[in-house]
């Protein structure tokens, strides 16, 4: 479902428009393998930095499942500071 949702994402093909011309240099070789070079390095760069998230992810996970105390707390600090930062906002002042 990630994949389908990144390969639908308008905003990434914007990304590739817009910032790999950039790098590519047109006196030295063909455009189209540059550009091709370009971003199969930085999807080869997204997907491990993607795959050391999962894992943490999946580690993080584990922990918590063994530990309910922890998850208690984490559920009970969360609580405490959207609370707060809600009423902050409610509290500020209005600016005309």
């Amino acid at each position: 479902m990630g994949l389908v949702t990144n390969l639908l994402n308008l905003k990434i093909a914007v990304l590739y428009v817009s910032l790999l011309p950039q790098f590519v240099d047109t006196d030295r070789a063909p455009v189209l393998p540059q550009f091709l070079t370009l971003g199969l390095a930085q999807i080869a760069v997204s997907l491990a930095v993607n795959a050391v998230i999962v894992a943490m992810a999946g580690t993080l996970a584990a922990f918590l499942a063994r530990r309910p105390g922890w998850l208690r707390f984490q559920r009970w600090f969360m609580a405490t500071v959207l609370g707060i930062l809600a009423a902050r906002l409610a509290l500020q002042p209005t600016r005309p």
